[in-house]
């Protein structure tokens, strides 16, 4: 798992390479993360022009040269902001990698532009994990207090309830299924509520904090109270909460979807919650997406749903610069990328 540390300031008279930091004086004090050392490589930025993520690359001494309908001959690597039809057909052979601004990378293994060959690629992975289990926690949250149950009733009449269904953290057990960097960084915002922790991975790697680490194959559906997915999307996740997954589950359980909307069918969860087959859920992501307005997870009181916002775009645009350079850095020093997509795995 990739550790990304944060710096109030960037630190000053940072070195170019083949300049003597003398010659640079004071440096801005961009509120960014920084990590690694200034490499000075030729890069584009596409479909979507960041100015901050622009900004923190060209402070570390890379050189941003425009894209206008096509990759400019010349440039080295690629930040790419787009969906997998966004992606050119057509690259420069002096194209080294691409570094693209999510975590998942399914829509691109699928186009298949990340194959194994040449073309390297990175993500952002762990990049945004305190963002993102803030949201899950505040959504799970949203869900085991009841908070639709209060809106959509607007009255006192919604006591009875609460008092009766309301779920506490500290007498549940919540399986984290996929615990990589966002999973790992839920963990702990878990275990300070008290709650019992399951961390689940693929490898079954001992997880810091949690209660048990297990593996995929070792998993059973329906022993925790409260299952948080985030894994990556493959075809062994696909669909991995399904017909059969939710009736193992307790009939109390609650399922909570902020990885990626796919890992979920629907259609067996929409029909699991108003069969009662489980309790509740929570989904910021979802398939499809948008959800369409007359579906009828909408009008479920124990279902929650945020339109894919567990992470913000000011907070991505924040962030990019700092994971390109650390990928720019090991890619001219001829090392693995800190955050390298495997393209046999698909992340």
């Amino acid at each position: 798992m990739v550790q990304w540390t944060v710096f109030a300031k960037a630190p000053e008279n940072r070195r170019v390479r083949g300049v003597p930091a003398a010659a640079h004086g004071p440096r801005p004090q961009p509120q960014v993360a920084v990590i690694g050392t200034l490499v000075g490589m030729k890069f584009t930025m596409l479909p979507h022009v960041w100015k901050e993520t622009i900004d923190q690359l060209t402070e570390r001494g890379h050189e941003y040269v425009p894209y206008e309908g096509h990759v400019p001959e010349g440039t080295e690597f690629i930040v790419f902001n787009g969906t997998a039809a966004d992606f050119p057909e057509e690259l420069p052979e002096s194209v080294g990698f691409v570094h693209t601004h999510f975590a998942g990378v399914d829509s691109l293994v699928k186009a298949g532009y990340l194959t194994p060959g040449k073309l390297r690629w990175s993500n952002a992975q762990g990049l945004y994990a305190d963002t993102v289990a803030e949201s899950t926690l505040g959504l799970l949250l949203g869900v085991t207090q009841m908070l639709k149950t209060a809106i959509t009733t607007a009255s006192w009449d919604a006591a009875e309830e609460m008092h009766e269904n309301k779920v506490w953290l500290f007498n549940s057990k919540v399986a984290v299924v996929g615990a990589g960097g966002i999973g790992s960084a839920i963990v702990p915002l878990l275990k300070s509520f008290g709650a019992t922790v399951q961390a689940v991975t693929h490898s079954g790697r001992e997880i810091e904090g949690a209660d048990e680490s297990l593996a995929m194959g070792e998993f059973n559906w329906g022993e925790p109270d409260i299952i948080i997915t985030v894994t990556p999307l493959t075809k062994e996740t696909h669909h991995m909460v399904n017909a059969e997954t939710l009736k193992k589950m307790k009939d109390t359980a609650i399922v909570i979807n902020v990885g990626r909307g796919p890992l979920v069918d629907t259609d067996a969860l929409t029909e699991a919650l108003t069969s009662g087959t489980i309790a509740a859920a929570g989904l910021d992501v979802l398939e499809p997406e948008p959800l369409p307005a007359d579906h009828p997870l909408w009008k479920l009181n124990n279902c929650l749903i945020t339109p894919h916002v567990a992470n913000t775009n000011p907070v991505i645009r924040h962030r990019t610069g700092l994971a390109a350079a650390a990928s720019a850095e090991a890619f001219e020093k001829g090392e693995r990328m800190p955050t390298e997509v495997d393209p046999q795995r698909g992340y």
